[in-house]
């Protein structure tokens, strides 16, 4: 399943902030990370962090789109139900 994710870099800490819908009317979800965006560390931090939210493995969740944008596309390898009833609680 693909995710539309917002990554904030160099935060006071790493949460899944929650989702908000961007100018296009599409769902994002905002996660905030503590790493700097040098070297693609922020987004490994950010599936590292969809991964432990969604209770899956690392390497579940990868970035396919925006590794060095603030906007990405990740691609979670789970049940899209799984992530529907996540998304839905936050």
């Amino acid at each position: 399943m693909l995710l539309a994710v917002v990554v904030k870099p160099k935060s006071a800490k790493s949460v899944v902030e929650g989702l908000r819908i961007d100018d296009a009317g599409r769902r994002e979800l905002v996660c905030r990370v503590t790493q700097a965006p040098e070297g693609g560390s922020a987004t490994r931090a950010a599936c590292a962090l969809v991964a432990r939210s969604l209770g899956v493995p690392k390497s579940a969740v990868r970035c396919v789109r925006g590794a060095t944008s603030r906007h990405k596309q990740f691609e979670v390898d789970c049940a899209p139900e799984r992530v529907e009833d996540w998304l839905a609680t936050l």
